[in-house]
């Protein structure tokens, strides 16, 4: 699967309204082949805190913004 930059771009900065504190971790949304299919996700130049109970909200935000974004 290839990522549309325009796409992820978009839905990182409306998700980054919401979880300002992450732009400072430099995220980007990446895809991950599995065995059938693949999984987006976001990738840091630093991970965030693991206790951290926003960080899967901010994921989920950015990916399913996304989906939407991509199916047009």
């Amino acid at each position: 699967m290839e990522i549309i930059a325009r796409f992820a771009d978009q839905a990182l900065e409306e998700a980054l309204v919401t979880y300002p504190r992450f732009r400072t971790l430099h995220p980007r949304l990446v895809a991950r082949a599995l065995f059938q299919g693949h999984a987006l996700m976001l990738e840091y130049t630093e991970q965030p805190p693991k206790d951290d109970p926003d960080a899967w909200e901010f994921q989920n935000a950015v990916v399913k913004r996304y989906k939407v974004l991509a199916a047009g």
